[in-house]
């Protein structure tokens, strides 16, 4: 098991993933970005997703553009969706998957529907 991959440490809970950065086989590359997950599926995989502008002269006006990428979500990080989270490339894991999450910055709290404030 390793301790840290590029100063993050690995979580507390264990996993048996073999495609985990931490408990597995894997190794990642120097390419680290921030995103911010907008869709988990059951076989540890999520959609994360980032903003950004793009300055057009003809208008003098910047447009926002979205990006999004599919990450493998390993178990003892377990991100959910609304939280915003450090992504790393790696070997291709499958046929869209390149990259894996290696912790979550910042958790969001869902709130239920029915609860008034």
């Amino acid at each position: 098991m390793k301790k840290e991959i590029m100063g993050i440490k690995a979580p507390a809970k264990e996993c048996t993933d073999q495609k985990c950065p931490f408990h597995g086989t894997i190794n990642v590359k120097d390419e680290l970005f921030n995103g911010k997950v907008v869709k988990k599926d059951i076989n540890h995989s999520a959609t994360i997703e980032w903003t950004h502008s793009t300055y057009i002269s003809k208008y003098e006006r910047y447009e926002v553009k979205k990006s999004r990428m599919r990450v493998h979500n390993p178990a003892c990080v377990d991100a959910e969706i609304g939280d915003e989270v450090i992504v790393a490339r790696t070997r291709p894991l499958s046929k869209t998957i390149t990259h894996v999450i290696l912790t979550i910055v910042n958790k969001t709290q869902i709130e239920e529907k029915g609860s008034k404030k």
